[in-house]
């Protein structure tokens, strides 16, 4: 069968379901919502040891971690919200809002998130009465079925149609690149390649850009206990995760006292020239990320690049200079690996940060450990990003989480900087159609033109 006829044929059914689900209620919605969080909740270890097993990447535990905190923190976020029919009135301006369905959802997911992107991209489709059809990668292509096999199961016990959830079985970019220009609306969650196939697909895209967290420690700080959210996240699922800190930049004098604390706590630490040369060739030959060691645990990727390291060890940290403009490990790295940096003023720490994200990751999250709010919200005024994430694990943080205020998601939008129509978290909202009934002002006072222009 053609692409065109084969992704044809998923549309049509998809449309069909969506017609029939679009008047649901507001209680009906929310229970097939809950439902779909509920089995990645309930299926948190299957699906993890499927993820990991089909990949060869990541770690078994935190993707069991993952998919029972996403479940948690997306379902908490959604149970409360309103996604059917007058969704607010705001009597001031006279406006009433009424939600409606953006229609067919094309869910590009990634190799490193096979399992908890689906099930988030799927919830924000049917809260919003839409209908989704998720495309997995080549490389996760069986944990994806299965995962929406679990789906369509309960969408069927629940009375909805099973239509609603669909997945390309067999996936290829061909597949992928037809589905985009079939549906109503792209959320492409991947690499910058497809998320430019995304916005070339001549249809709405909701897309992301390429993580590389900065991290800032600032002085006043307790030094254990940043460093160890920095470790607790870097290491997390093996660094795959795109919010996860990438550079850790710290004020000179207490370099040497934040360094012993990274090696008390777990990482081994390079500032040998020699073996950071090491580390350089083997994880970015030729100025490229070695996609093999992707997801790979500190001891595989020194097996790789030819240094002992002791087994306890689960972050590398490498000493890199402000100087050398041209790093490789400026660039993000997805596996556990940290650049540090070393800076004067805090200005100088910005500085470097900005230098950083000029290389990849503009629009994305920088993170900071500090007890000053000035130079917090100078951060925030400076950079170039969506999020700053504040005393807090990053990449446990951004995506959202119980105690921040991020909106709960797996797709971090990168605003214009990153080449993304989205500066803030994904969400279902961005998966709705609004109506706006604009009611009359009473007694509205219009100014004089002399009032207006002086």
């Amino acid at each position: 069968m053609e692409a065109k006829e084969y992704i044809g044929n998923l549309v049509q059914k998809a449309k069909v379901a969506q017609r029939a689900f679009e008047n649901a209620t507001q209680e009906e919605v929310d229970v097939l919502v809950k439902a779909l969080g509920k089995i990645v909740y309930d299926n948190a270890e299957d699906l993890a040891r499927r993820a990991v097993e089909e990949s060869g990447m990541g770690v078994y535990e935190d993707k069991v971690k993952k998919n029972r905190a996403k479940a948690n923190i997306i379902w908490n976020s959604l149970r409360s919200k309103k996604s059917v029919g007058i969704i607010s009135r705001d009597e001031e301006p006279g406006i009433v809002k009424i939600a409606k369905p953006a229609g067919i959802v094309a869910a590009i997911t990634p190799v490193t998130n096979p399992i908890v992107t689906p099930m988030c991209n799927s919830m924000f489709a049917i809260k919003g009465r839409n209908a989704v059809i998720v495309s997995p990668h080549p490389r996760t292509k069986k944990c994806g079925a299965y995962l929406i096999s679990l789906f369509r199961n309960a969408l069927t016990q629940h009375g909805a149609p099973e239509d609603l959830i669909q997945i390309i079985e067999e996936p290829t970019s061909e597949l992928t690149v037809e589905l985009m220009k079939a549906v109503d609306v792209v959320v492409s969650t991947g690499g910058g390649g497809i998320v430019k196939l995304a916005y070339s697909s001549g249809k709405p895209s909701l897309g992301v850009g390429q993580g590389n967290v900065q991290c800032i420690i600032d002085r006043g700080i307790d030094v254990k206990e940043a460093v160890s959210k920095i470790i607790q996240s870097r290491a997390f699922d093996n660094g795959i995760i795109c919010s996860c800190e990438q550079s850790v930049i710290i004020p000179q004098e207490m370099y040497e006292a934040v360094i012993d604390e990274f090696k008390a706590q777990g990482t081994y630490y390079v500032e040998d020239e020699e073996e950071k040369n090491k580390f350089a060739q083997g994880l970015f030959p030729g100025g490229i990320i070695n996609k093999d060691l992707i997801g790979q645990s500190v001891q595989k990727i020194a097996q790789i690049v030819g240094v002992n390291i002791p087994q306890d060890r689960r972050v590398i940290v490498i000493k890199e200079n402000n100087e050398n403009k041209k790093s490789v490990f400026r660039k993000e790295k997805m596996f556990p690996v940290l650049a540090a940096f070393t800076y004067g003023e805090f200005d100088e720490a910005i500085n470097i940060a900005e230098e950083n994200l000029e290389i990849e990751g503009i629009g994305h999250t920088v993170s900071v450990h500090s007890n000053n709010k000035q130079n917090i919200e100078k951060l925030g005024e400076r950079v170039k990003v969506s999020r700053v994430v504040v005393n807090a694990p990053c990449a446990t943080t951004a995506g959202g989480s119980f105690n921040y205020g991020f909106a709960p998601t797996t797709t971090l939008g990168c605003g214009y900087w990153g080449n993304n129509s989205l500066s803030e978290n994904l969400d279902y909202k961005h998966l709705l159609n609004i109506t706006r009934i604009g009611y009359p002002i009473e007694g509205v006072r219009i100014p004089t033109e002399e009032e207006l222009w002086g």
